[in-house]
């Protein structure tokens, strides 16, 4: 799910460098400075495990183990784009390294993400104003730019389906049964991905 590539590509003029929040294993900091020739990035992530593996996941990123809830450890007004892809987000430190006219880009999952799963595995459904709630919290220091819907059919196996119960809020929810609900699912499963692309510059 490549789906920030074209909002920073369109972000990163002139010394590009990109912060990506909650970056996990580097996997979407990768994807976009394969898009965007020249620019640098830094995955950031609380765990230890995935900021190692960041570390490696491109010649041009660096990886920084830290929690963005305590403040990023980066320069006040460096970062041409700051990218949340279903991670937390701190309006203000956020707003704070952002360059006068960056832009922070956040991917949130719409209604029908994993839409096929809920029901059958007893996943947590996406509240379907996220993206409303989104730009309402970040108004105080944000304004909206741009706002593009991406969906497609992803076809996983048990072993993907597994691994995706297994993320985010539905981790623990209805845990106990999940392996017996998988295997009675067809192999490989048809399964919607949904996301909102927010794209938002400093007021």
């Amino acid at each position: 799910m490549a789906v920030p590539n074209s909002a920073v590509r369109e972000s990163t003029v002139g010394g590009p460098a990109v912060l990506e929040i909650g970056a996990g294993t580097g996997y979407y900091s990768a994807a976009v400075l394969d898009a965007v020739p020249g620019a640098r990035g830094i995955a950031l992530d609380v765990s230890k495990a995935a900021a190692r593996r960041a570390a490696r996941a491109h010649g041009r990123a660096g990886s920084v183990l830290a929690d963005a809830w305590r403040g990023l450890p980066v320069r006040d007004a460096v970062m041409s784009a700051v990218i949340s892809v279903f991670a937390p987000r701190n309006a203000d430190e956020v707003a704070r390294v952002l360059a006068e006219d960056g832009r922070f880009i956040v991917v949130t999952p719409t209604s029908r993400h994993l839409g096929e799963l809920i029901e059958p595995l007893g996943m947590v459904s996406v509240d379907a104003a996220k993206a409303d709630r989104l730009a309402e919290s970040l108004g105080e220091l944000f304004v909206l730019v741009a706002r593009d819907a991406v969906e497609y059919t992803m076809k996983l196996s048990h072993a993907d389906v597994s691994n995706v119960a297994a993320m985010g809020p539905s981790a623990h929810h209805a845990a106990e049964r999940r392996a017996e609900r998988i295997a009675a699912l067809p192999d490989p499963m048809p399964v919607t991905a949904s996301v909102m692309v927010s794209v938002y510059r400093r007021r």
